[in-house]
């Protein structure tokens, strides 16, 4: 199998989800969409669990669990505030300020140390979340900083880059206390189960009528995130993790361009050139 193809239909398949979440969002809460995304993914997922070993969790697992749910939950809702209220160009490419953020979370949950590729690769994504908006220097050198910060979308998404700077170092803590396959197969079901309430409080305990309205969308966004998640994990048995990250991260630039071709976004240019900017500061982070 070719990994760099499994990578990169990993990013596709996150790229298309965020789209079509995007299009439900116009009529739909983040709630519905965030459960959707999750929910209708999980039965996919639980039909993993008789072709897999069963690892024995041990109690560590369960109080990552209890510091990752939450974080995890609230990464998603913003995630879906965030490409609700702005344009995809401008909201997926901050997710590649993940890795170096997660620079800092390594070096505290994980005691690993920042090096000179690691800073390179952080003022590149930095580089690139300037380009996005880089037509504004006209108003002055700061102006594409400052309208990240005016763009509500952004500015979610930025928080939503760093909660997941946290979540993934986690995530790899209950991997390491479970296995890969279970994890991947069990994490979102249990996740779906505790997001339900939420779900019930925030639509007045009327869901199915939202859920049932766009039943066909929510089943192919579920089967996305299945398909995300089974070539993630397919990719990094055959790869180191590094090279799949790199490679995975192209979904900014699958995201962008179904923002100008299904959106009508504008200033397409200079954000698919601050994305690709953006993409290889995650690969000198990455690789070096």
């Amino acid at each position: 199998m070719n990994w760099f193809l499994i990578s990169l239909f990993c990013a596709f398949c996150v790229a298309t989800a965020d789209a079509l979440s995007k299009k439900v969002l116009r009529d739909k809460n983040e709630y519905i969409v965030v459960w959707a995304r999750i929910g209708f993914a999980s039965p996919f997922l639980l039909c993993l669990l008789p072709f897999i070993e069963i690892p024995k969790p041990d109690h560590t697992f369960f109080l990552i669990l209890i510091f990752l749910v939450p974080l995890e939950a609230t990464a998603l809702i913003l995630y879906m505030k965030a490409i609700k209220i702005s344009p995809l160009s401008m909201t997926l490419p901050f997710l590649a300020l993940t890795p170096g953020f997660l620079i800092v979370s390594s070096n505290i949950i994980l005691g690993e140390r920042l090096d000179s590729h690691g800073i390179t690769g952080v003022l590149l994504t930095t580089l690139g979340a300037y380009l996005l908006n880089v037509k504004m220097t006209r108003q002055g050198i700061l102006q594409p900083f400052k309208a990240i910060l005016r763009e509500r979308g952004s500015v979610y998404m930025i928080i939503v880059a760093f909660i997941y700077s946290i979540t993934s170092n986690l995530g790899k803590l209950a991997i390491q206390h479970s296995s890969p396959l279970f994890f991947s197969a069990t994490y979102f079901p249990f996740l779906s189960v505790i997001l339900f309430p939420l779900l019930l409080w925030k639509n007045n305990g009327k869901i199915r009528q939202p859920l049932s309205s766009h039943f066909s969308l929510f089943i192919l966004i579920g089967l996305l995130i299945v398909f995300s998640t089974v070539s993630h994990f397919f990719a990094v048995t055959l790869i180191e993790v590094p090279y799949f990250i790199s490679v995975k991260r192209t979904s900014l630039l699958f995201g962008i361009l179904y923002g100008a071709i299904l959106f009508k976004e504008k200033n397409m240019v200079e954000r698919l050139v601050g994305g690709m900017v953006m993409i290889a500061g995650v690969i000198v982070i990455t690789l070096f």
